[in-house]
């Protein structure tokens, strides 16, 4: 019997329903066009689309947009009036002004939808396979579609349950929803390799059981999305405790003593490293967290003199001042997830010519005059011996060659705030050394979850449990496990506000911050250019696209309450 594989190609996002959009086709690939395949390749072939909706989820203006600068971490003005306006929606993610045409929810209502979709169409090839590797994909691919089925849940309040791709999805929200995602995630648990034996690349059983305790930990939220307040069950606390208890014994992971090489280059083997984005060279990944932030006059790669920032989103004061209070009387540079210094010129300023091999920009959360290679007429400055000459950065990409690359605290919506140095930028991920446009070609795998999340969950968990000793003492195992420098000391006390201060300095930038602020209860709260106070901006708008795709099947798609 032929086998045949079937590619859902997308119609405005709606993949995950039949029947809800006129032109939504189905292309067949049959085996006979390529007679060379065998069962273990038709079955490897069926999940490999389900992993690569991820680098399109995880992309700048998608997932990060809705989880970051919707929150106190990042803002992104128009840039000198006039860049990153895009129709004022990245002012509106901040503001909490966001509505159901935004083009960054829509794409990522897309994306989630799409990996969904492929995950079914998946399972149904791999269900009836009979290569020996077929049920473990299935548990993978299954593995899959939970996982984006509760970041729908965690973005929209919503989750598509569907099992035959011939039949209309049933929408679920709250208690059910949460149930359905716990069940799906139980019964592949049992299936799924270990970290050991395929990487953080795809889903394991570690990996799994992460995304389970983060399902168990928000689940308070997730079921009354709306609630004044949240109340979390011993119940789901002990099933996070346990979950991490789990993966923490399991020896599979270990914390990175060197915090930044989390996120480097080289990061694909890092044990730390629980579920990511697999982004190898050869993977075709990309490069936007490393240039989203930075100087457009900031060229971190000696061979690509096209290569350079685009003045993106900057932390906001509130955030830094975070950093500032934690450590009165010293600069925040005492902890080393803070910054970390590669070039000697910016604590040495007569190190002005450097080795191409040894040039590389600093990473972190940087301040204040920015010093690197410096391009004129298209090739970059070079000293007598050859070597790349850096020095002070001004904007002359901009023609403006007397206005400093000088990156200052205020960032907000005003003029003054609004300037191409505007605001401290981050630099968490390594800028990628084959990224010859600076956009694309990416290495650093992106992180989904981690070991350091393991334990502060538990950390979490056990001090809404009252258990302050278990708490204060998983806070600090992630603490002091940073090495490669002086580590940050320990804390000798613990509370909640301290916790979600702590979330905030391990994950910045790592797409996590809208669901801690919700969880913790600060989303409703006031900081730079954003007053709206109102619970239903806890999640964000169906995308108009998608209600209009469904619009044959009267009532099924609702919008969410308020939009």
């Amino acid at each position: 019997m032929k086998k045949k594989l079937s590619i859902l190609i997308t119609c405005a996002g709606m993949l995950i329903f039949s029947n809800a959009c006129t032109d939504l086709n189905e292309q067949v690939l049959d085996e006979t066009l390529s007679a060379s395949l065998n069962e273990g390749q038709i079955a490897s072939g069926a999940l490999a689309p389900v992993y690569a909706v991820l680098p399109s989820l995880f992309l700048h203006t998608t997932y990060f947009a809705l989880q970051e600068i919707s929150t106190d971490e990042a803002i992104l003005p128009y840039r000198g009036g006039t860049d990153w306006g895009d129709n004022g929606i990245y002012l509106a993610m901040h503001a909490h002004n966001y509505t159901s045409t935004d083009p960054n929810i829509r794409n990522t209502w897309n994306a989630l939808v799409q990996g969904i979709s492929r995950a079914i169409t998946a399972m149904a090839t791999l269900k009836d396979s009979k290569d020996a590797s077929a049920a473990g994909f299935y548990a993978e691919a299954r593995a899959m579609r939970a996982y984006y089925s509760m970041v729908t849940l965690d973005l929209f309040g919503l989750v598509f349950v569907k099992e035959d791709a011939g039949n209309t999805s049933k929408i679920i929200r709250g208690a059910e929803a949460v149930s359905y995602l716990e069940n799906e995630f139980l019964a592949v648990e049992p299936s799924l390799p270990t970290k050991s034996s395929v990487g953080s690349g795809r889903i394991t059983k570690e990996g799994l059981q992460g995304l389970l305790a983060r399902l168990y930990l928000n689940a308070a939220v997730y079921r009354n999305i709306y609630a004044n307040s949240f109340s979390f069950p011993d119940s789901d606390m002990d099933k996070v405790i346990a979950l991490s208890d789990k993966i923490i014994n399991s020896g599979q992971s270990q914390l990175s003593p060197d915090y930044f090489a989390i996120f480097g280059n080289n990061n694909h083997a890092n044990s730390e490293l629980l579920f990511a984005v697999d982004q190898r060279p050869d993977l075709n990944g990309h490069n936007r967290f490393a240039y989203f932030s930075l100087s457009g006059d900031q060229f971190p790669l000696a061979a690509f003199p096209s290569a350079n920032g685009t003045d993106g989103p900057g932390i906001t004061s509130d955030f830094y001042r975070s950093w500032v209070s934690a450590y009165p009387g010293e600069d925040p540079t005492r902890d080393p997830r803070f910054y970390q210094e590669n070039m000697s010129v910016y604590s040495n300023k007569a190190d002005t010519c450097i080795l191409d091999s040894e040039y590389k920009i600093n990473r972190g959360i940087m301040r204040g005059q920015q010093y690197g290679a410096i391009r004129v007429n298209g090739v970059f400055l070079r000293c007598p011996d050859g070597k790349l000459k850096v020095g002070k950065l001004t904007n002359l990409s901009r023609n403006r060659g007397d206005l400093p690359v000088n990156f200052t605290e205020k960032i907000d919506f005003t003029t003054e705030g609004s300037g191409y140095s505007s605001g401290y930028r981050v630099e968490k991920y390594e800028f990628s050394s084959v990224s010859n446009t600076g956009r694309n070609r990416g290495e650093a795998d992106i992180s989904i979850i981690r070991l350091a999340d393991i334990y502060l969950m538990r950390a979490e968990a056990k001090l809404r449990k009252g258990d302050m000793a278990g708490a204060l003492a998983d806070v600090n195992k992630v603490r002091s496990a940073r090495t490669k420098t002086t580590p940050a000391p320990a804390l000798t006390t613990i509370s909640l506000d301290l916790l979600y201060r702590e979330r905030g300095f391990e994950f910045y930038w790592e797409m996590l911050r809208r669901t801690d602020m919700i969880r913790f209860g600060k989303y409703e709260g006031t900081w730079t250019e954003k007053t709206n106070s109102d619970v239903r901006k806890r999640i964000f708008p169906i995308p108009q696209t998608a209600i209009d795709g469904a619009s044959n099947l009267p009532g099924y798609l609702q919008q969410n309450e308020g939009y």
